[in-house]
């Protein structure tokens, strides 16, 4: 019988407030509602740590893409763009910009499909929703 691997993270309320602190592995995250929606603002909304995992999940394999093949490569960003609609409200799609002055284009269309496949994040979101990944 094959054990699939699994994450585990525990969130908790902090004491009078509308925060919540959530820990994964020896880190720790506060969340909250913004101002706007009756919270302190003391860290990020659920909805907005969702779309930035999937920047930083696929940021982490994009960075090892570009290690694995011994390129030195700095200054890698991606812009990740979620989507609301319907009722209850629910991302729609993700839209995902990934720039870098220096990498030559059709080295980093390469590395982007390699850092696409290996995203967790990216290959649970498209079984539900529309992720697309383009190249400034």
């Amino acid at each position: 019988e094959r054990i699939m691997p699994e994450v585990t993270t525990t969130t908790t309320q902090i004491e009078d407030s509308t925060a919540a602190r959530t820990r994964l592995r020896d880190h720790e995250l506060a969340t909250d509602r913004t101002l706007e929606k009756g919270g302190g603002n003391q860290g990020p909304m659920g909805g907005e740590l969702l779309v930035a995992s999937l920047g930083a999940c696929f940021m982490s394999n994009l960075i090892a893409a570009f290690q694995g093949r011994g390129i030195d490569v700095k200054g890698l960003s991606a812009t990740v763009t979620g989507t609301l609609d319907g009722a209850p409200p629910r991302f729609q799609k993700m839209a995902m910009t990934v720039s870098n002055a220096g990498v030559d284009r059709d080295q980093m269309k390469k590395m982007v499909v390699i850092a696409e496949r290996g995203c967790i994040v990216a290959n649970t979101l498209k079984q539900f929703l529309e992720v697309k990944i383009d190249i400034a």
